[in-house]
């Protein structure tokens, strides 16, 4: 018997819609798998590093971002977040007025050039210095973290013994966590036993998104035959992380670890000067996470386990965010789709992972 189930449909709050014309394509993607609302990174060109378009900083507003979104979604998304670019710019200030105003609803912390458009990006001692964090936790906003180390040397960044990202959640997070308790955290696209340790460890504010990449693919998948559609950041790592992070997500009594996909569209993925980061899942990140939460051992025919499965995928994200469960719905099938190459109107593409990984038959199919 083909094993089927009724989800609701979920939040992605981790995805990469971008900026321009393809910005819909994009959006639909979303749509397409299911999602009844996105939290929507702000690293674009210029970054979305101000609440309201009457500031005179030179950057996107959130005011703006999100009316550019809604229009391009149309009805079909019931709820977009966009947060706040924690930039050299940003100040106490701007964060009390942007929470009173409900426009700001959490903030974006990026290591300095640690992804895509992240130049802006400080330090994030500056954002204690300066009150910023502070006033954060006053206001009761949410803390995306790109959590990984800056400034470190090749050896340091990424080696058998230590990354950045295992160096982040042992020397930083924890002074952070001491410093402000009450902090609303989500560790985002977290890769590390060390990542899952450091949100298992603290309170019922901090919690973390994963990514289907990292819950199906090791660093040994990335470099095998260079599949560069893999390259992601952070770096997927060695398979006892991987056997972490999935333990987390798949644990009957896990209320911290929720579905973010960090899927990030690039037209041109390899570079003259190296490779663009980001997977692309929209589409297909329901089915791939499915995927993933069998190859861990839970399998989806049990009706328990797609209570894990529901709450994973679409409540405790939600839930951590103050969204309300939706009341439309989505089937998850296990019956085999194909996973296909995104095409849009100007005749750019996009590559999704499992046409990259040379897989694009998956072992699931959704039905909105």
């Amino acid at each position: 018997m083909t094993t089927e189930f009724k989800l609701p449909k979920w939040f992605d709050l981790h995805v990469h819609v971008r900026q321009g014309d393809n910005m819909k394509d994009y959006i639909q993607a979303q749509i397409d798998m299911g999602c009844a609302g996105i939290l929507a990174m702000p690293n674009t060109k210029p970054p979305v590093g101000k609440i309201t378009d009457q500031n005179d900083l030179p950057y996107w507003s959130i005011e703006s971002y999100l009316a550019q979104i809604k229009e391009a979604a149309g009805e079909s998304l019931t709820d977009v977040i966009v947060p706040l670019y924690l930039t050299k710019d940003t100040t106490p200030e701007m964060i009390e007025e942007g929470a009173e105003s409900g426009l700001l609803r959490a903030c974006k912390y990026y290591p300095p050039h640690g992804t895509t458009n992240s130049d802006h990006g400080r330090p994030i001692d500056r954002f204690v210095k300066n009150g910023v964090l502070e006033a954060m936790q006053d206001c009761g906003l949410v803390l995306c973290v790109h959590g990984e180390k800056h400034g470190l040397s090749g050896a340091d960044y990424f080696d058998a013994a230590t990354n950045a990202e295992k160096a982040f959640y042992q020397e930083e997070m924890p002074a952070l966590r001491e410093t402000y308790p009450g902090l609303k955290v989500v560790a985002e696209h977290i890769t590390t036993k060390e990542a899952v340790h450091f949100v298992h460890q603290s309170g019922e504010n901090v919690a973390a998104s994963v990514t289907p990449q990292h819950l199906l693919y090791t660093v040994g998948t990335l470099l095998q035959g260079l599949k560069y559609h893999l390259y992601c950041l952070p770096l997927v790592k060695f398979e006892e992380d991987l056997a972490a992070i999935r333990q987390a997500v798949t644990d009957p009594a896990n209320f911290r670890f929720f579905a973010g996909t960090d899927s990030a569209p690039h037209t041109t993925k390899a570079t003259p000067c190296g490779c663009a980061a980001g997977c692309f899942t929209g589409g297909c990140a329901p089915q791939l996470y499915a995927e993933a939460f069998e190859k861990a051992g839970c399998k989806l025919d049990n009706p328990e386990n797609q209570k894990i499965f529901r709450r994973f995928l679409c409540e405790i994200g939600a839930g951590f965010y103050g969204l309300a469960t939706s009341k439309e719905s989505f089937t998850l099938k296990k019956e085999p789709s194909v996973c296909e190459t995104l095409h849009m109107e100007n005749g750019e593409t996009v590559t999704p992972l499992p046409v990259g990984m040379g897989r694009p038959e998956m072992e699931w199919s959704i039905q909105i």
